[in-house]
């Protein structure tokens, strides 16, 4: 997506891990400014990044370049909040956090971001807490215990042993009240009796980790935001504490905490909390993307345009579709579990690519310097030249030799022209002998993974940049200068290869037949087999067919053509409704015909239980090819 033709692809890149963005301080202090510059780039090339929360645009700061966006609201916290139902392992967790089999256990977790009143804030919760521990034996009894847990970030040590020292004065026994980092949050809120949320911060977005709180039916408490509140009814899904007057939260706690256990009140809030939580955001989420893609993905006038965001029926934004989440499900969870490991082979792998004293990196970085592919696409435009101007070049020893300076810079020149003609020479002579040569028409560097490499195919790019390094691609801008304005190698797509190859033909082509196979193809995985490679060469030397045109790309297989829809019916729909227009015009241009504009006078075509080809991907002799370029010519 870096390169040609796919730098005008509309790119929207969600981005809900964190693992990359934790990598970044190593990248700075290990000197890795390439992998940086890599990624920065990769971040630059997409038109939206879209974050489902807005903490992790501040971890990805570094490669921000403007396109951040922020929509609230994912399907993930179900999906983890599925996995560690499905999983159940409570007694290896409580073993990890300290926590004995039957201790209640009080989740505290706030605002994922930095800020200075937040040791004060969790402070006034614990005294809060406090009352409650009347409710539990002394530490020294086998009965369940009080235990507190608190999610943290990078919380200093100084931040830490204040909390305990806090702890300590409220009445809690050592070792009750600990801190979790936020690598065990799942861990943290499958094992909690209850979840107080205990940042009075005003954010912008609901806190995604109440929501996989609500989803593992926990009894969610927190203060009365703004953000909270509108998700949130009190006494109904979750229960509220004004934030102004924190101690309200003991007679808060007292309500639903009865005898050391969660009461029925309790119980019932967190069940109703479960079944609303699943698509708490949704309907914001839905309407944020499709505001999204209205503005990201401009549509051709002719187009029927989908709904706009306002237009979408209220049903089909009030909840996810979890029936098409069914067949990823799974994946999101491997994803998860390897994000990190994979993140650290990568680190590891350009770390030793970086130190390796062996490592080939600089040479190749060398290599495709901006100065040595300015020096090569020189090299390789003079070799054309010479190339096509061959017998004037058997005449050189005639010329005069003028001052040494030139001598000896027409002595290199001629040097480097041997080296490229003896290579495209070796290519040539890898295809004597067939009677077939198949062309890959491209343009940029993206489509060089899709272009293959033996002498059957060859490629020929549609601009004089972007070609492969020592391939023997043709320059088809070269034969025709015409494609040198992007606009008409647009118009033409990959007719301007026909008509770069037909012009003086038997300078570069030579063998009987001739093919073309679009990249496209390749890309799509319907390319020629081996066999069937093996099977038209054979059908073509021991001329099984005659005069025949093969192709192997259908248009009933197509699947643009999922309808089965007819020639003209399909040809309109993939050209925007142009396509019986042009060939009537086309008509009365050629032959004089006047069809009066009707467009159903087109000669019909045949409906007889046979296909047509698509996608420019096809064989024929190279006489006949040359009788379909000067049809064509006369059609445009």
């Amino acid at each position: 997506l870096l390169q040609e033709p796919f730098k005008s692809v509309p790119v929207i890149w969600t981005v809900h891990e964190t693992s990359l963005a934790h990598c970044i301080r190593e990248y700075k202090s290990s000197g890795m400014t390439q992998i940086l510059g890599g990624w920065q780039e990769v971040f630059s090339r997409a038109n939206v990044i879209v974050f489902p929360n807005y903490i992790l645009p501040v971890m990805y700061a570094a490669f921000d370049s403007g396109n951040y966006f922020v929509i609230p609201g994912s399907p993930a916290p179900a999906f983890q909040a599925d996995r560690f139902i499905a999983k159940n392992y409570d007694k290896d967790v409580r073993i990890s956090l300290s926590l004995g089999p039957r201790d209640f256990v009080i989740a505290m977790v706030g605002s994922q971001f930095s800020y200075d009143g937040l040791l004060m804030e969790e402070a006034l919760v614990l005294q809060a807490v406090g009352p409650l521990l009347q409710q539990y034996p002394s530490e020294n009894s086998t009965q369940t215990e009080l235990k507190v847990r608190i999610l943290t970030g990078n919380q200093t040590d100084k931040h830490r042993i204040a909390l305990e020292a806090i702890a300590l004065n409220v009445g809690f026994s050592r070792g009750a009240v600990e801190h979790v980092a936020v690598e065990d949050t799942d861990n943290l809120l499958a094992i909690a009796n209850l979840v107080i949320y205990c940042s009075c911060l005003d954010e912008q977005s609901f806190p995604s980790v109440l929501v996989e709180a609500m989803i593992l039916e926990k009894l969610v408490i927190a203060p009365d935001l703004g953000m909270i509140t509108k998700y949130i009814d009190d006494g109904i899904n979750g229960l509220l504490f004004p934030r102004k007057n924190i101690a309200m939260l003991s007679q808060v706690l007292l309500q639903v905490v009865s005898n050391g256990e969660l009461s029925d009140l309790g119980k019932n809030i967190a069940s109703v909390g479960k079944a609303r939580a699943k698509d708490l955001m949704a309907s914001e989420a839905i309407e944020g993307y499709a505001v999204l893609l209205e503005n990201v993905i401009k549509f051709p006038s002719e187009t029927l345009t989908p709904l706009t965001a306002g237009e979408i029926p209220l049903p089909l934004k009030q909840e996810w579709k979890w029936h098409l989440f069914e067949d990823v499900k799974h994946l999101y969870n491997v994803n998860e579990s390897l994000a990190d490991c994979k993140m650290l082979k990568k680190m590891d792998w350009h770390r030793n690519r970086k130190n390796d004293p062996h490592s080939i990196t600089p040479k190749i970085d060398e290599t495709f310097s901006a100065i040595a592919w300015k020096e090569e696409r020189a090299n390789r435009i003079m070799s054309a030249k010479m190339k096509l101007e061959e017998e004037y070049l058997k005449e050189r020893s005639d010329q005069p030799r003028g001052t040494w300076e030139e001598v000896y810079r027409n002595v290199k020149r001629v040097d480097r022209m041997k080296n490229e003609l003896h290579e495209r020479d070796e290519k040539e002579l890898e295809r004597t002998g067939q009677p077939l040569c198949i062309y890959e028409p491209f343009y940029g560097e993206g489509t060089w993974p899709f272009l293959h490499q033996s002498s059957l195919y060859r490629g020929i790019g549609l601009s004089s940049k972007g070609r492969r390094f020592g391939a023997d691609d043709i320059d088809a801008s070269s034969r025709l200068p015409l494609l040198n304005s992007g606009y008409y190698r647009d118009i033409l797509g990959e007719f301007g290869a026909f008509f770069a190859l037909a012009n003086r033909i038997d300078r570069i082509h030579k063998n009987s037949w001739i093919g073309f196979q679009s990249w496209r193809v390749t890309a799509r995985k319907a390319n020629l087999s081996k066999n069937a490679e093996s099977a038209m060469l054979e059908a073509i030397q021991t001329q099984k067919h005659g005069d025949a045109f093969y192709f192997w790309v259908r248009m009933d297989q197509d699947p643009r053509n999922h309808a089965n829809q007819d020639f003209w019916s399909l040809c309109d729909a993939i050209n925007a409704g142009n396509c019986r227009l042009a060939v009537l015009e086309a008509f009365q241009r050629m032959y004089g015909l006047q069809l009066d504009g009707d467009l159903n006078s087109l000669p019909r075509m045949p409906n007889d239980g046979d296909t047509w080809s698509v996608m420019q991907s096809w064989v024929m002799p190279t006489r006949s090819f040359l009788e379909f370029v000067m049809f064509s010519r006369g059609c445009l």
